[in-house]
């Protein structure tokens, strides 16, 4: 099994230390922790799955947080959460004193 690269990840600026490659086992591993929070913590997920992709290339390509992203629904943002250093958190997405809803 090879390394989990998503736990190395907490910021964009992580994200941008690595290839083209693991960028794509980033885009795998960031799917599969969405859809593991979301089974036992239910909410939307098919608008964050379908933006996972996009989500890791313009945290790569821009200068994020000083390049401003706006996501139009929260739940399109569980990707951009997770890499922006709130995945130990992201558990607590969408329940009383957890992490907010919106981005």
């Amino acid at each position: 099994m090879s390394e989990n690269l998503l736990h190395s990840i907490s910021s964009p600026a992580d994200l941008k230390k690595l290839d083209h490659d693991d960028l794509i086992q980033v885009c795998k591993e960031l799917r599969e922790f969405i859809i593991d929070v979301v089974c036992s913590n239910p909410g939307h997920f098919a608008s964050s799955l379908g933006v996972v992709e996009l989500t890791v290339a313009l945290h790569y390509v821009f200068d994020t947080p000083n390049d401003l992203l706006i996501w139009d629904v929260g739940h399109q943002a569980y990707g951009h959460k997770i890499l922006t250093g709130r995945r130990d958190r992201f558990h607590s997405n969408r329940k009383y004193k957890g992490i907010s809803g919106f981005p």
